[in-house]
């Protein structure tokens, strides 16, 4: 029997308000345990939160990109359950009227996801075991950090297009600048609803939800394993268990946590303590008027403006902050097509190396365009101009100057050249008759000769003709 995979998503996306959803404590990253946290976030008796505007101004923002509807009179509902890493024992979010709801989402290749909903809550703390100890420590600095948690229909069907959506709503959000996206800091994880039917079948097998997954490898993997796993026990006549489930990086599997709840287990209704959000059509507008453009409006723009590949259009375009650099880059006069080659090879090689984003390198698109200039003048060959492109790229160091430094400007001198070749020809007299037999190669050894003279600094443009005007007249 042939088997289809259905998958849902819930991505749990923080957002990058200076302070948290309810109260004025900073969502910065990290800090030591339970430092960025106060009588709100963690619920003490007698307090109030008050909704930071700037959290629902980033959830209309994320809605309206996603092609939402928005909910012009919104609720939040209070989510009853109890973990250690919940103070309060309940959670604020949106059940019955979420600020955004019927969305979509074109991955390419004539695939439409559809969005169920994106509603706004808080997020929860943190749970750190020590093995040595064997004690697990609560840690309550997430406790109220904001989040959008934006729920799909089950349109999904393989782990390849759950990536490229993942990807694109990525892509979408950093533009926006409402969130980094960081999934190494949990800033987007998903939740991935996963159930298996017979090919061809409209009816929905049982689902299994995999809970905070946060890097596109372990989505990917949960994915091939649950899948795998729900297909066996079916055909073993055995049945799937409706559960929540873990995923296991290092065992490379997925086990269960506890029977999956329903809403009704939650107990919910509507928050008390805030009043309900209304929105005017004044504000949407203003928020319409100041969404950013996308990256795929950028694509086609370069490749209509610029001549860019599609492809180069695609990378140059990955991240806002490289994009804005590129831009940059090519207004100081460098030519597109070259800027793009540089920042798909060296910069994101550079951006790899160091383990950060184009939006916090010190590298300035100056810096670049000079380096640039310096190639297409003649000045720098092309290995040469990557080295010192290395050399500066941490510290955006004066490129002129560390060329003047290391002795690094390309000779352009014919006499010189023209003297080495010389030598190199005098030396070499079996490639020079190799060559003359019509052995191309030999051309290609000589030339190689005559940089390692020049200490890879000669103009190759120069060597090759000064080579072959010498080789003719032998």
């Amino acid at each position: 029997m042939t088997w289809e995979t259905v998958i849902g998503l819930e991505t749990h996306v923080e957002l990058a308000t200076k302070t948290k959803i309810f109260c004025s404590c900073t969502t910065q990253f990290g800090g030591d345990p339970n430092t960025h946290c106060c009588p709100v976030c963690t619920g003490m008796p007698g307090t109030l939160p008050v909704l930071n505007e700037k959290v629902l101004e980033f959830a209309v923002k994320a809605g309206l990109a996603l092609n939402c509807e928005i909910t012009r009179r919104s609720q939040f509902d209070r989510k009853n359950y109890f973990y250690p890493d919940l103070p309060k024992a309940y959670q604020i979010s949106q059940l019955y009227l979420p600020i955004c709801h019927d969305g979509a989402v074109d991955i390419g290749g004539g695939k439409t996801i559809r969005i169920h909903e994106l509603h706004m809550e808080e997020d929860a703390g943190k749970l750190v075991h020590d093995p040595w100890l064997d004690q697990t420590k609560a840690d309550y600095n997430r406790c109220g950090v904001p989040l959008i948690e934006i729920v799909t229909e089950p349109d999904f069907r393989s782990a390849e297009e759950v990536i490229a959506y993942l990807e694109q709503l990525r892509s979408t959000l950093q533009y926006l600048e409402v969130s980094d996206c960081k999934m190494q800091e949990g800033s987007l994880r998903c939740d991935v609803n996963l159930s298996v039917r017979p090919a061809g079948s409209d009816t929905f097998g049982t689902r299994t939800e995999m809970k905070n997954l946060n890097s596109f490898k372990a989505i990917s993997r949960a994915i091939a394993y649950e899948s795998r796993r729900q297909i066996e026990l079916l055909e073993e006549g055995k049945r799937v268990v409706q559960e929540t489930r873990r995923w296991d990086e290092n065992k490379d599997a997925t086990y269960a946590m506890r029977s999956k709840e329903n809403a009704q287990d939650y107990r919910y209704f509507p928050e008390p303590d805030i009043p309900p959000v209304e929105i005017s059509e004044a504000y949407l507008e203003r928020l319409r008027a100041e969404q950013p453009e996308m990256a795929q409006a950028r694509q086609a723009r370069y490749q209509a403006h610029w001549g860019l590949p599609a492809y180069d259009a695609q990378m140059v375009t990955s991240q806002k902050a490289l994009a804005l650099f590129f831009e940059a880059t090519v207004a100081l006069g460098a030519q597109p097509k070259q800027v793009s080659n540089w920042i798909m090879g060296e910069v994101l090689g550079q951006l790899s190396a160091h383990g950060m984003e184009a939006k916090d390198m010190a590298l300035t698109p100056a810096t670049l365009a000079r380096l640039i200039a310096l190639v297409q003048e003649g000045k720098l060959n092309r290995n040469t101009a990557v080295k010192v492109f290395e050399a500066v790229f941490a510290t955006n160091g004066d490129v002129d100057a560390y060329i003047r430094e290391h002795g690094l400007e390309q000779v352009s001198d014919t006499g010189l050249v023209s003297s080495v070749v010389e030598q190199v020809l005098a030396a070499n007299e079996k490639s020079v008759a190799d060559f003359k037999a019509g052995k191309e190669k030999a051309f290609g050894f000589l030339v190689g000769q005559v940089m390692r003279q020049l200490k890879g600094q000669a103009a190759p443009a120069v060597v090759n003709q000064l080579l072959r005007e010498q080789l003719e007249r032998q």
